[in-house]
């Protein structure tokens, strides 16, 4: 094993921060880390807003659902999907299709991974933050995006103030199949529902009760955000 899989199998979410600034070549180093993500057929639908703005922070804080680290971690930055760069070299350039739409998305995820990743080789920290598109419109209009751009996330980052515990993760032979689909083993559930259980109720902060059946079953059996669709036809993104 080598120190960038020790990185990655070391990943906590980061929520508190010190008050020590990241300095301009560290963030530098991030961005260019990030630019150098893969790109479905080098289209690189991405744009990242870095929000300094105080007032901004503040409400972006706030529409994201109150979450405090939102306003206060030394660095926030909103990935988006963004076609307007193609559009504003071609006019005829059409957007709307899913298939475009889901491109964005995945290329946003990449760079925003490698923009993590290389944060937290720095000894930095951080945390997406999928709230925003809880008031997705609002956040649009704040950051002033024209059409055929969408929000998608934001990522907090800083020098962790906090050293939490790593969540476990599903077993691999769970999520690794072998030439086709495998049928889902309800055992291997029921024991990583005990270890979630086990890892919530030791945990140093923010104990509960619960198992990641119950956690999932309570999230998927509810709407999710509809509104998002009507905002991303509205980008000119997902029409067709």
């Amino acid at each position: 094993m080598n120190k960038t899989i020790e990185t990655m199998l070391n990943h906590r979410s980061i929520r508190q921060y010190t008050q020590q600034p990241i300095q301009k070549s560290q963030l530098d180093s991030i961005i260019q880390a990030g630019l150098a993500a893969s790109s479905s057929s080098m289209l690189q639908v991405v744009s990242i807003i870095r929000v300094t703005g105080k007032s901004k922070r503040k409400l972006l804080a706030e529409y994201a659902g109150n979450q405090p680290y939102v306003e206060n971690a030394p660095e926030f930055l909103v990935f988006c999907i963004d076609y307007q760069r193609h559009a504003a070299i071609n006019p005829d350039v059409q957007a709307d299709f899913t298939e475009l739409t889901l491109i964005g998305a995945v290329d946003c995820g990449i760079m925003a991974q490698n923009c993590l990743l290389a944060a937290e080789s720095l000894g930095l920290g951080g945390v997406y933050i999928g709230g925003l598109r809880n008031q997705i419109q609002l956040v649009d209009e704040l950051l002033e995006l024209p059409q055929n751009t969408s929000v998608l996330f934001g990522m907090c980052l800083g020098y962790p103030a906090q050293d939490p515990e790593i969540k476990p993760r599903l077993p691999a032979h769970v999520i690794m199949h072998e030439n086709k689909y495998q049928p889902l083993n309800m055992g291997d559930i029921k024991d990583y529902d005990q270890v979630i259980h086990d890892y919530y109720a030791s945990r140093s902060s923010n104990q509960k009760q619960s198992t990641w059946s119950e956690q999932v079953t309570g999230q998927l059996s509810k709407e999710s955000r509809p509104h998002i669709l009507p905002y991303l036809n509205k980008k000119g993104l997902t029409k067709r």
